[in-house]
């Protein structure tokens, strides 16, 4: 094997050879070290990043496979984790200088499925100010002069740039599927309570979900299989058979896949470039494809979904709010402000739209379409890291819990990433996945 390009292998591929004991977690996890070295200077998707200590594990992931042990389906494979997601042996700092410092006593509970399953936690990736605030520095890999996204920035870029193959972000408005568009990268928001929260800091209790990032299709799959989980503390969380969404995904379609365009009521957003690109894939799929007008107020989802994440950033916030208000940036003490403006009753008016958004959704899936396409973002990555861009196209599906991953499928007019994002039901996660297999292969073949 041709050793001088091993950090771009995938996840997959990797754990593979380290189980088969072509290579070692060791050289995989220097190849990765040794591209950090290389790009980083320019990107800056750490927060937190020890390699010896990442070495270490390395090498005791290599000393458990050679004595013989079971060894897990990620053994010997480095991952970034976002840092609002708790690590008991690194720091946690949420992107805020209020939390300088902080070192959790406990891993988060996604984290300790990763330990499990032999993975390697390289490091903590860039987040924005608790997830919802001000921008941090990393920028974009294809391009630094252009944001990355947020606010699961760090996550985004490491594994765009060849650092990792796989990281861990969340998704509240957009933070996960519009980071992957702009770094030209899978990023997939599960649907909500699959995969479990507990030691991820709390940005808004009802949307708040983890999301996975990584280059390859098979890459997602395999993480999305090691984090799903039951946690009997999340209000979302139920017990599940086991899904084999690696086994799914890369089955072909019974049928041909038939979609829904979703231009939604904010398609005037949408950058030109980016509508040439969209009316170029509906023209291709066809028949496959239909547009969509959404009904039932939609309008007011945005509203709704806004008095929801405001209200709870200001109840999850409010020690931050009462004893360091003023190291705050400006846009998250704007935020917190209108959330504690909110009238109770609007917000309750709010959260009973969801279920009733669900609903017609699922009638949707179950009577038409496999996926619903729509934009992952309004275009290409903004110039500069002070906007995250706009999640318009995210939020909704982010209030109703649904899955959502953005395709690496287009490029804008100026080279950048611009992703698809195709939007399935309630738990459809493997069903979404071969579908976006079967969109990838239809659109971009093989060689």
């Amino acid at each position: 094997m041709d050793l001088t390009n091993l950090h771009a292998l995938s996840a997959t591929d990797a754990a593979r050879v380290i189980r088969e004991g072509v290579i070692s977690s060791e050289q995989y996890v220097a190849a990765c070290l040794a591209r950090v070295r290389e790009t980083d200077a320019r990107i800056e998707a750490w927060a937190f990043l020890d390699p010896d200590f990442a070495l270490a594990q390395a090498r005791a992931a290599d000393q458990h496979r050679l004595s013989g042990q079971a060894i897990g389906p990620l053994h010997g494979v480095p991952i970034g984790i976002k840092d609002i997601i708790d690590t008991a042996d690194m720091p946690t700092e949420n992107g805020s200088p209020l939390h300088a410092g902080r070192t959790p006593s406990r891993d988060a509970a996604v984290v300790t499925l990763l330990r499990a399953a032999g993975a390697v936690i390289m490091g903590k990736t860039i987040t924005t100010e608790f997830a919802c605030g001000a921008s941090g520095k990393t920028r974009n890999p294809h391009d630094p002069a252009y944001s990355p996204g947020g606010s699961s920035s760090g996550s985004a870029a490491a594994v765009a740039a060849g650092m990792v193959p796989l990281a861990l972000g969340s998704q509240t408005g957009g933070s996960t599927v519009r980071p992957a568009s702009y770094c030209g990268v899978y990023g997939l928001k599960p649907t909500r309570g699959l995969i479990p929260r507990r030691g991820m800091s709390r940005v808004a209790q009802t949307l708040d979900t983890v999301g996975l990032f990584a280059r390859a299709l098979d890459d997602i799959a395999l993480l999305l299989e090691t984090c799903v989980a039951y946690d009997e503390g999340e209000f979302e969380s139920s017990p599940r058979a086991h899904a084999p969404y690696r086994a799914v995904a890369a089955e072909e379609p019974p049928i041909p896949p038939t979609f829904g365009f979703v231009r939604t009521p904010h398609w005037d957003r949408v950058d030109a470039d980016a509508k040439e690109a969209f009316a170029e894939i509906v023209e291709r799929l066809g028949a496959r494809v239909e547009e969509v007008e959404l009904a039932g107020g939609i309008e007011q989802a945005w509203e709704w979904h806004a008095v929801i994440m405001e209200s709870e950033v200001a109840v999850n916030l409010a020690r931050e709010w009462d004893k360091g208000r003023a190291r705050l940036s400006e846009r998250l003490r704007t935020r917190i402000e209108r959330g504690r403006a909110h009238p109770a009753a609007r917000y309750l008016e709010a959260l009973a739209q969801i279920p009733r958004l669900n609903n017609g959704f699922s009638e949707l899936f179950e009577q038409k379409y496999d996926a619903l396409l729509t934009p992952a973002a309004t275009g290409v990555a903004p110039a500069g890291v002070a906007s995250t861009g706009d999640p318009v196209f995210c939020s909704l599906w982010t209030m109703c819990g649904l899955p959502a991953l953005s395709v690496p499928l287009m490029s804008g007019a100026n080279g950048l990433p611009l992703g698809v994002q195709l939007v399935g039901p309630r738990h459809g996660e493997g069903r979404l996945l071969r579908t976006a297999r079967w969109l990838v292969d239809t659109l971009r073949p093989r060689a």
